[in-house]
């Protein structure tokens, strides 16, 4: 089906693309790779023991964020914070925007694809959306798991149907004259999802499982993955860290191809590519945490106007800052509007200036904040990470940590779980009660505690770094206006 569907278009597609006038390779072209689920896996980030030959390469264009922070470990409030440069406690995004979770963005937020398509830009989405209501994330070009269900895996994760669907969105710039903007949602190495939580890097991998042609799957040996530190080093999670090796594979290989197709089309000349992921990777302290894990996520992103390229930064940046940043390259100005009767404002800058920076001076300082995944999973967390030093505040630390279906289901998970049950050794850096049950105030340094071990909050030496560090806390919650402030004075 998917090949016959697709012949025509592809044959269309790959005469057009080659042809294309000059109309978009003079504007001021936006191209967004997002990951799902998406991690450190690669060389470029000192990972030996993957091969991401495409992710290095895009890389070593660009520069490489060391720091780089999702405002929310969260798949649809993530989207939502990368589109719309407003942390999800205040463009309304409190969760997942699929199924029974049925969260949403206020009907008034103004997204980037809005506010490209308004200044003059042909704006497309391929992949995984995740985000509503269509008013407020509305693209021109559509090919999304909510355009139709039924496709959600193959235009998230075919790689060769992403390519076909970007050369029939680029076939378009052969007659309108507007610069692009382009948005690739890949689905990989999220979980395949379900009650077993296990990894897709199976589908389309040949035989009965189907086959992506652009695709040659990558395969590991287990006792050869580099097993982060919030991770069990047990066999299981091993194996589970392979399999989402081999689903790294498919990532890596649709990057390759989605910057060749803007290289044919002659168009990487001017365009601004940004790589990054929504959340944490799919394991243990990572997605749905404000830990290290779960809110540090990978990030390039490529100017052609920058004199560097492949250099490491060091500024401590976020997902709220890339609405700034193509609105930037694209000289746009963000509207003026209110949402429930206040005024908005961005608190992400643009990252074009410091591009050609490793250590920008004034770079120090992100924020983040968390209030559901799933719609049961309620646990409101707010973030500050400045400098050497990171406060989460556990609104509610009553509540025991919920855990995510899939990540509950998943191997490294379910091996976790009996192993605890039956009083085995866990070969991880916490134990089960200590990730269930959190402190209200908990500070680390960073530098000396990257895995977030010991909590000063309620050391007498760090007593003024606490409180300043909440005072700023509650500035940016009011800056944001943040529902949440009310849990200072009603509880």
């Amino acid at each position: 089906n998917y090949k016959r569907s697709m012949s025509t278009v592809a044959l269309f597609c790959l005469l057009l693309v080659f042809s294309l006038s000059n109309a978009c390779q003079n504007g001021k072209n936006i191209l967004f790779l997002i990951a799902d689920d998406g991690g450190f896996e690669a060389g470029v980030y000192n990972n030996t023991a993957i091969r991401s030959p495409n992710i290095d390469v895009l890389g070593q264009m660009s520069t490489i964020f060391d720091h780089a922070y999702t405002s929310v470990s969260s798949c649809s409030p993530s989207r939502s914070a990368i589109l719309t440069g407003l942390p999800t406690h205040q463009n309304g995004m409190y969760g997942l925007e699929h199924g029974v979770h049925h969260f949403q963005s206020f009907e008034g937020v103004h997204s980037l694809p809005m506010i490209l398509h308004d200044a003059g830009y042909r704006t497309g989405i391929i992949g995984k959306k995740h985000v509503a209501p269509m008013d407020v994330y509305p693209f021109d070009y559509s090919k999304t798991e909510i355009d139709d269900p039924s496709m959600s895996l193959q235009y998230g994760r075919n790689i060769t149907l992403i390519k076909e669907l970007a050369q029939d969105f680029l076939s378009g710039c052969k007659n309108d004259s507007r610069p692009i903007f382009l948005y690739i949602g890949f689905r990989d190495p999220h979980r395949c999802g379900g009650s077993k939580g296990e990894f897709c890097e199976i589908w389309g991998s040949g035989g009965e499982h189907g086959v992506i042609p652009d695709w040659t799957p990558q395969h590991y040996d287990p006792s050869n993955v580099k097993v982060p530190f919030n991770v069990p080093d047990t066999p299981v999670a091993r194996q589970d860290l392979a399999n989402q090796y081999t689903s790294i594979s498919r990532l890596d290989q649709g990057i390759g191809l989605l910057v060749k197709e803007f290289e044919n089309a002659g168009l990487i000349k001017n365009t601004l590519i940004v790589y990054f992921s929504d959340n944490g990777i799919p394991f243990p302290a990572a997605k749905t945490n404000l830990y290290e894990p779960g809110m540090s996520e990978p990030m390039f992103v490529y100017s052609p106007m920058a004199t560097k390229r492949g250099h490491h930064s060091q500024a401590l940046v976020s997902s709220v800052d890339l609405l700034p940043t193509a609105l930037d390259w694209a000289s746009v100005k963000y509207p003026s509007y209110s949402l429930n009767g206040k005024h908005v404002n961005l608190t992400g800058s643009s990252l074009l200036p410091i591009l050609n920076e490793e250590n920008p001076s004034d770079r120090d300082t992100v924020f983040a904040s968390h209030q559901c995944h799933e719609v049961t999973m309620y646990y409101p967390m707010r973030v500050i990470h400045q400098g050497l030093f990171k406060l989460i505040y556990n609104i509610a630390n009553n509540l025991t940590y919920p855990i995510a279906e899939d990540l509950y289901g998943s191997p490294t998970w379910q091996d976790l779980l009996n192993r605890t049950k039956t009083s085995q050794s866990l070969n991880w850096y916490k134990t089960y009660n200590e990730y269930s049950y959190r402190e209200q105030w908990e500070m680390y340094n960073i530098e000396e505690d990257p895995q977030e071990a010991h909590n000063l909050a309620s050391s007498p030496d760090h007593a003024d770094t606490l409180k300043s560090m909440q005072a700023k806390i509650k500035q940016w919650q009011e800056a944001t206006h943040d529902p949440w402030l009310v849990k200072y004075t009603h509880e």
